[in-house]
């Protein structure tokens, strides 16, 4: 008989907390896949997989809606309880953007000048960010687009990213009304020196992948265009490395006339993600053939870093967040979520600050002055 009377239950049991019902693949949504694990000759190994978490609302640049915010929560609960999964694959819908930040649209005609509610919702942003950050697997982000905003907060919550050459970074907090204090704040000096933190936190300035990776923010950068066959790098960012004012500058946004020849030869060019994807394959592999636990100790380690800032804050912040919808992200959010409208993203920031110098009430008489007219 030996010591088997001692296990008694042989039936494994389901860790998960949550069901599929906030998986969905219409859009906007957040789909959950498992895939299987390929080794490099291409082979599909039996009974492991990477789950692939993937943000799906394309038409708005991925930006997360309530709904999927907890779908994102749900999806990292149920990888990081199956134990057939070996990594997560935080990825995104489209070729385009990864991820965009908050939904504006719902932010604008919701949450504006509900504090209570949008408290509410800063709960579940906050379960995310720690969903990703407590998930006991690997998480790599595989970024196809823009990370911006609140989509740059999620996306460094993430373990190591790979990235599209067409993709770009940055924050847009400050512009818009709010502040990026949802992670960045907290890991932005972690990836960055502290004044290309605070650079890059508040000029709302959007940087290269290369620029990035040149900063040692993002792991790898593969092109994603192909003419002809051949692979081109993104023709919008100057990939040699030259001298400016004494510094030596890398990855930055051609300007000009560039500007217009580069978005020709893209128009010419097909999207590709295979490169991508062998990269994001590759890594998977490379964790399969790792003890899982030492994996994972070792990664939490590296976490507790960023941990221990995000913890000491997040609670905080969210209620400035809440608080700040009756002013500020009221008036900044309106003005983007407007902008087909007005044909301008922001408020007039001059005109805001002359008012404020006043000692002017913030109300719809205010809201008036500083928010663009409609076009003719």
């Amino acid at each position: 008989m030996g010591l088997d009377f001692l296990r008694r239950d042989n039936e494994l049991k389901d860790h998960s907390l949550i069901g599929d019902e906030h998986f969905d693949a219409e859009a906007p949504s957040v789909v959950y896949e498992k895939r299987p694990v390929t080794a490099p000759d291409g082979t599909m190994v039996e009974g492991l997989h990477s789950a692939w978490v993937i943000l799906n609302n394309p038409r708005q640049y991925n930006s997360y809606t309530t709904e999927m915010v907890k779908g994102v929560i749900a999806a990292f609960q149920r990888a990081s309880s199956d134990r057939s999964v070996v990594a997560v694959v935080f990825a995104a819908a489209g070729d385009k953007a990864w991820c965009s930040g908050g939904n504006t649209a719902e932010y604008a005609s919701y949450y504006a000048r509900r504090p209570t509610e949008y408290g509410d919702y800063i709960d579940l942003f906050v379960g995310m960010v720690d969903s990703i950050l407590n998930c006991k697997k690997p998480v790599i982000c595989r970024v196809n687009g823009m990370r911006v905003a609140g989509g740059q907060e999620i996306g460094m919550a993430t373990d190591i990213t790979i990235s599209s050459d067409m993709a770009v970074y940055g924050q847009a907090g400050p512009k818009h009304g709010s502040a990026p204090v949802g992670g960045s704040t907290d890991f932005l000096p972690w990836f960055l020196s502290m004044e290309d933190a605070i650079y890059n936190c508040v000029s709302c300035e959007l940087w290269s992948a290369y620029k990035m990776k040149q900063k040692g923010m993002i792991s790898k950068v593969v092109p994603v265009l192909r003419k002809d066959g051949a692979w081109i790098r993104n023709p919008l960012v100057r990939t040699d490395t030259w001298v400016e004012d004494g510094e030596v500058v890398y990855g930055e946004m051609v300007s000009g006339e560039g500007v217009a020849e580069a978005e020709a030869l893209i128009a010419r060019c097909e999207t590709d993600f295979s490169l991508l994807d062998k990269e994001v394959d590759a890594l998977i592999w490379r964790f399969t053939n790792l003890f899982p636990h030492c994996l994972m100790n070792s990664i939490d380690g590296i976490r507790g870093k960023k941990k221990f800032f995000w913890d000491q804050q997040k609670q905080a912040q969210r209620h400035w967040l809440a608080a700040n919808m009756n002013n500020e992200a009221w008036l900044g959010f309106n003005a983007f979520d407007s902008r087909k409208i007005t044909g301008k993203d922001t408020i007039d920031f001059v005109a805001y600050r002359q008012l404020i110098n006043r000692g002017a009430t913030i109300d719809e008489h205010f809201a008036e002055q500083v928010m663009a007219k409609p076009k003719a």
